[in-house]
């Protein structure tokens, strides 16, 4: 992908550096702890090919930082290696700039009050 020369010129380092495949994809697990996903909803949701996503993934799983069950993918329960990982807390913070921090009393009012009929068969 390339830029124009004026945002080349303007814009800082920090800036320009982006986030890394596994950064995105870790930053949108992190942003939907609550779900799993498939690699190719995941690739459709943060824009990136399905198979930069699934590559991310694999490397993420090795790392520890996601877990892997099927055809889904969620992120790690294990907060302490989710800290270590250094590209977490960047990704966090851009996924919170573009989306907003979570408010866990909103977050609450609105999930349902039964769990979801899939969790039926996990009683």
């Amino acid at each position: 992908m390339s830029i124009d020369r004026d945002t080349f010129e303007d814009a800082s380092e920090d800036e320009l550096a982006g986030l890394s495949a596994p950064d995105q994809v870790l930053g949108f697990l992190a942003a939907h702890d609550d779900r799993a996903f498939e690699a190719r909803e995941i690739a459709s949701r943060i824009d990136l090919d399905t198979g930069s996503v699934s590559t991310a993934l694999s490397r993420l799983k090795r790392r520890g930082l996601v877990e892997h069950k099927a055809t889904y993918w969620a992120i790690t329960n294990d907060s302490d290696r989710l800290t270590e990982y250094d590209g977490y807390e960047r990704a966090t913070a851009l996924f919170n700039d573009r989306l907003g921090s979570e408010d866990e009393a909103a977050w609450r009012d609105r999930s349902p009050d039964e769990p979801h009929p899939s969790l039926g068969d996990e009683a």
